[in-house]
């Protein structure tokens, strides 16, 4: 097998991959239904990842190593704390429409293999430091209002996170499909940004 086919081979694996642990969970999923959905057979699935625990590592680790790096860079930008709050928040949104699985994919393997997202969170997950400083300076400075910089940075968190998580629930609450979800969430980067910092600013 040439190393080009080889590639392009193992990406449709992880696509195929991607789509079923999304429906289905990493619990749910079975390797003939990741076969079948990347229009191979089962043989040539096990030859690329001999199991699913392998399988699932990789495609979390793409998608992951994608988002983490991202993150890090506005964090630790020279920009205004408002533009890191802004940017955070649209970069996270984008990038969790595209891969919509994600955070339960965290959520779900905190709960059944917590030592795995430990290890691979541990190198990286963005330096706050600097983002914790720049709080605590802005309070200082009397631009926002007395926060913990821990507190802001959950709330920050919190609210670009949520929404996806609980996505089926959302939907059902608000009687929307997939289609106006995703619209509420491009809704907010603006939203989200707009809510955080009228919640700071000095009035």
């Amino acid at each position: 097998m040439n190393l080009k086919k080889h590639s392009s081979t193992e990406l449709n694996i992880l696509n195929a991959a991607k789509e079923i642990f999304e429906r289905k969970g990493m619990a749910a999923a079975r390797m003939q239904e990741i076969a079948d959905e990347a229009g191979i057979n089962k043989a040539m699935l096990h030859y690329y990842y001999r199991s699913k625990q392998l399988l699932f590592e990789a495609v979390f680790k793409k998608a992951f190593s994608t988002l983490a790096p991202q993150l890090n860079d506005i964090i630790n930008a020279d920009n205004s704390l408002f533009d890191k709050i802004k940017n955070f928040t649209h970069n996270y949104i984008t990038f969790i429409i595209k891969h919509p699985y994600l955070p339960n994919f965290i959520i779900q393997e905190l709960n059944r293999n917590p030592e795995f997202i430990e290890k691979q969170l541990s190198n990286k997950l963005p330096n706050i430091e600097k983002f914790r400083n720049q709080i605590e300076n802005a309070v200082k400075d009397g631009h926002i209002r007395p926060i913990k910089a821990e507190h802001l940075f959950i709330n920050i968190i919190a609210l670009n996170i949520f929404p996806f998580i609980a996505s089926p629930l959302l939907k059902g609450f608000l009687k929307v499909d997939k289609t106006t979800f995703k619209e509420l969430m491009e809704e907010r980067k603006t939203e989200v940004v707009d809510f955080i910092l009228n919640s700071i600013k000095i009035k």
